[in-house]
């Protein structure tokens, strides 16, 4: 039941947080706050809890199943494993961070504010933890709505644009992976008899190539739309410079994550020979997007909407890995995910101290900070260190992995990607250049971190220092579920080596049979 109340203590928070407005202003926040700070602690003494079971044979550590509408097939089914768990600690930990940086930077309707924060938690908490495929469409659209109102109610200038074009974008991709999930209810219940949308019963479905295909690019339009791949991004850099500070954070950190976490979920075990015919493409999108990425995130003015291509470049790597199908590719996808929550939410943070401060993101603007804002200079460096793979950081750990195994997989495009780090140097120095060391173009007053800022960067800091210098608990939670993920690649590489077998013994045999039947002329 701890994984319900993980769930439910955050949609019940976000209602209690909408309905106290009526009796205090601040009472929304400390509400959010402890909501998303109970979960964090129960995720935090899972983890504690469990270290043995990470490492036995089963990657389950909790499952809970309830039957809901049982007629149609569809249970309330959630299960933890070492993917979703970490997943978790970085979902509530980022949740309290964005708590606590719209502390002052939200003055209006903070009590729906607040609502709608826990609430898109609470959607992406469900959608790394459901076993049902109903119930994860259901939450999938649970983080989307929020989102919308937290983007287009609280956003910058263009906010109402920038709300209708991710609300577009993922609502239609959506809608396909909705197709692709009523697609694989009818083929299995046609093949058993038994039509139901549990996930560990439907991985055993037999699919024809043709279906398989459709039914993968159904899943993956809603996962590469999400992660965002090139050409399916443009939604992103608008949605992230226009968002609020806090929902920057969980756009950069969560819900992209919310996309590589279905491909390592669904796409590989439940479609193992598609994704092998299609890793090849995959592949070739990540190695692009990690250029193309680089080169716009180098050519921005907008401090948030470099941070929104940086994005755009780093996912670059976890489709990159994700594809090429090795336990070594797979441990630096979900170092990725984790190093680029903490490390692109930590640059969207810093925008925001400086928004608040300036009250502009035009870099051209800045100058000179230095000296005058120490502590946030560190800050920022950190992070921009780790952005650009700075050994000892842990996106260095993240990268080095996936490029080792990519290589494995395809060597021209390792290689391409492994330009898209030197480029990542060129915007990171950038941002510390035009930010903190360039001469200053006019006398700001810019305060230094206050103590709730300093709350919220230490513990970015000593995170993302300790993925750099110690991953191996990370990796380790994580290798049950890897090797699962991989199984299926395994046997679907095995039946196709046999196919190859028996088409090579079938041929000479119908060429005798020719033969035989070949008359010889007298």
């Amino acid at each position: 039941m701890i994984l319900l109340w993980m769930i439910v203590i955050l949609m019940a928070g976000g209602l209690l947080a909408w309905l106290s407005k009526k009796w205090h202003p601040e009472l929304p926040r400390w509400i959010a706050l402890f909501a998303v700070l109970a979960d964090f602690i129960l995720a935090v003494y899972l983890w504690l809890s469990l270290p043995a079971a990470t490492l036995g044979v089963s990657p389950w550590l909790l499952q809970l199943e309830i039957p809901w509408i049982p007629q149609w097939g569809v249970n309330f089914i959630l299960a933890l494993d070492g993917l979703s768990l970490l997943m978790l600690l970085l979902t509530f930990f980022l949740g309290i961070l964005s708590v606590l940086v719209s502390w002052r930077e939200i003055r209006t309707k903070s009590g729906f504010f607040h609502f709608n924060l826990l609430w898109v938690l609470a959607g992406i908490t469900g959608v790394f933890l459901t076993m049902d495929l109903f119930l994860f469409y259901f939450f999938w659209e649970v983080m989307l709505i929020p989102m919308y109102f937290l983007i287009g109610v609280w956003g910058h200038a263009n906010r109402t644009y920038a709300a209708f074009k991710f609300f577009l974008f993922t609502q239609a991709s959506g809608l396909l992976m909705l197709l692709a999930i009523l697609g694989l209810y009818f083929i299995h219940g046609s093949q058993t008899g038994i039509y139901t949308f549990n996930y560990f019963e439907l991985l055993g479905t037999a699919f024809t190539p043709e279906a398989a295909r459709l039914l993968m690019f159904g899943f993956l339009a809603a996962f590469l739309v999400k992660l965002p791949v090139v050409p399916f991004h443009s939604w992103l850099p608008d949605a992230h410079s226009e968002a609020p500070t806090a929902g920057s954070v969980i756009l950069a950190g969560l819900l992209l994550k919310t996309g590589a976490y279905g491909l390592l979920r669904f796409v590989l075990p439940l479609f193992s020979t598609a994704a092998v015919e299609f890793a090849p493409w995959a592949m070739l999108l990540g190695a692009v997007g990690i250029i193309y990425g680089a080169i716009l995130a180098y050519s921005q003015t907008d401090l948030k909407r470099l941070a929104a291509y940086t994005s755009v470049s780093h996912m670059g790597f976890v489709i990159l890995g994700v594809f090429a199908f090795n336990e070594w590719a797979l441990q630096g996808v979900v170092m990725q995910m984790i190093a680029h929550g903490l490390s692109t939410g930590a640059l969207f943070i810093v925008a925001g101290f400086l928004y608040e401060r300036l009250h502009t993101r035009d870099m051209g603007q800045m100058g000179g900070f230095w000296a005058k804002a120490p502590k946030l200079g560190v800050f920022a460096m950190v992070f921009v260190m780790a952005s650009l793979g700075l050994p000892g950081l842990g996106n260095f750990i993240a990268e080095f992995l996936t490029l080792v195994g990519s290589w494995q997989a395809n060597n021209w495009l390792t290689v391409v990607a492994t330009i898209g780090i030197v480029l990542a140097t060129a915007y990171s120095l950038r941002i510390m250049q035009k930010v903190f060391y360039e001469p200053a173009h006019s006398d700001h007053h810019l305060p230094d971190l206050s103590a709730r800022e300093l709350l919220i960067a230490v513990p970015m800091i000593a995170l993302i220092l300790w993925l750099g210098l110690y991953p191996q608990p990370v990796l380790d939670t994580v290798q049950p579920s890897i090797k699962q993920q991989l199984q299926a690649y395994r046997e679907a590489e095995v039946k196709e080596k046999v196919a190859v077998v028996e088409e090579a013994t079938v041929k000479p045999t119908e060429k005798q049979v020719e033969r035989g039947k070949t008359k010889v002329p007298l």
